[in-house]
């Protein structure tokens, strides 16, 4: 298996456009994307998904599960079909599982294949490959699961699972979605009961989407956070899913709208489950004119169209515990920081040093190449607003979320702005610069 981005780099500029308008859908979420696909793989029965998310990271994620023994196809219909093979049933693959450039895939994948019976190899992309494993190795390793692991406890990685599992209680030292979910898919065939304690709440899309499935999962808030207790080695059954739009993908033509003159757009079908709301309620209190309709219920999610319009924002201080709810869109809201009146501070943001890059670095260089000023420490950032000048180049370090942040500055900035790879935004959103380009956009390949 391997990942389909071209070898060249693509660069794209972006420069100021008129007012951007109309209705459009962005991609289906990209965690419940993946969710889905896993899920499906382990329950009995056949799993159908409507809207999931084509882009390449989840994509690896279901030629690893068909590669582990359940079938997933996409039909011609649309419609994603897994047959699954029940919460013990996933086999040893003939070869490494290539995660492409998803850490989402890969840390759950590990919590899924821990407690099998089966030895398998995770490799990734160049950017996947310099992101830490061991938080995720360690906590597995409780359960029994054997890891061997390239330098720094990095990919290529190659995982023994348990063959008597033990059921493990660990505390998570750092907010991870990804770490809670790994130990509770590595509890799904584990005798007894697993739990995860996490101090910071974190999306809790894994226990939604579990408990859809009939497992049987509780979810305790106690003095030292929640407690998240999962009861193994019951079967999950089949469901049908219909996945809703990815609030981490609405944020790009979100931000773009705010920022350019003029602009009135609808955003459909968006997720708004309350962990991954952080963004629009930052923006908001920043003066953004952002109006939530047609709110309604969805596969056990609640979910809703966002209309937005140009707003004058203001610059604010973001508190720490806001991360874990938005800590995907700190590019993003960089760049509509750089368009406010005042200083925008955002606090808590350790994790991004360990993203597809670091990204607190990475943001801060596109900043200054495109006349921002800023000032950070190891886990904060203030950002100057006023509006940027542009005319920079920036270097994307293989990193969609930055390649989009920037594309999206350069639609209100007084210069162009230039991103020196494209290529990485398919792996979340594939039709990126066709959406925005028909909504009044102005991106194109640079010359």
């Amino acid at each position: 298996m391997t990942s389909h981005t071209p070898a060249d780099p693509l660069p794209l500029t972006s420069s100021r456009a008129g007012a951007l308008n109309g209705r459009i859908r962005v991609p289906g979420d990209k965690s419940m994307s993946h969710r889905a696909l896993m899920f499906g793989a382990i329950a009995i029965g056949e799993t159908t998904i409507r809207g999931l998310l084509e882009a390449e990271d989840v994509i690896n994620t279901a030629k690893a599960m068909t590669a582990l023994g359940a079938d997933a196809t996409r039909g011609p219909d649309g419609v994603w079909r897994v047959q699954g093979v029940g919460v013990a049933g996933l086999r040893s693959p003939a070869q490494p599982l290539d995660f492409g450039n998803s850490g989402t895939g890969v840390r759950l994948a590990m919590g899924l294949m821990a407690t099998t019976p089966l030895t398998a190899t995770c490799v990734g992309d160049a950017s996947l490959s310099k992101r830490p494993m061991g938080r995720v190795t360690v906590p597995l390793s409780q359960f029994g699961t054997q890891f061997e692991t390239a330098e720094g406890n990095r990919l290529p990685l190659t995982l023994k699972g348990a063959r008597n599992p033990v059921p493990v209680t660990y505390t998570l030292p750092v907010a991870s979605a990804q770490v809670k979910s790994a130990v509770l898919l590595a509890g799904l065939n584990t005798p007894g009961k697993t739990t995860v304690i996490e101090p910071t709440p974190t999306r809790d899309h894994t226990e939604r989407m579990l408990k859809g499935f009939g497992a049987k999962i509780a979810v305790e808030k106690k003095a030292d956070g929640n407690h998240i207790t999962i009861e193994g080695q019951h079967e999950l059954k089949a469901q049908d899913l219909d996945v809703p739009g990815d609030p981490s993908s609405a944020a790009f033509p979100m931000v773009a709208a705010l920022i350019t003159p003029g602009s009135d757009i609808v955003i459909e079908n968006i997720m708004l489950n309350p962990t991954r709301t952080g963004l629009i309620d930052t923006l908001v209190e920043m003066g953004g004119n952002i109006t939530i309709e047609n709110r309604r219920l969805a596969g056990g999610e609640e979910v809703g169209d966002l209309h937005v319009k140009h707003s004058q924002l203001k610059g604010i201080t973001v508190p720490a515990a806001r991360a874990p709810s938005m800590i995907d869109e700190y590019p993003v809201l960089s760049v509509a920081a750089s368009f406010a009146n005042g200083v925008t501070r955002m606090e808590g943001l350790e994790e991004l040093r360990v993203k597809e890059s670091d990204r607190l670095a990475a943001v801060e260089a596109g900043l200054h190449a495109n006349g921002v000023t800023t000032r950070s420490g190891h886990d904060w950032l203030e950002v100057d607003g006023g509006g940027a000048r542009g005319g920079g180049t920036v270097v994307t370090h293989m990193d969609h979320r930055i390649a989009m942040s920037f594309l999206v500055m350069g639609l209100a900035s007084a210069e162009a702005t230039k991103v020196d790879d494209s290529r990485f935004i398919a792996t979340s959103f594939p039709d990126f610069t066709g959406l925005m380009n028909g909504m009044g956009a102005r991106l194109k390949p640079a010359a």
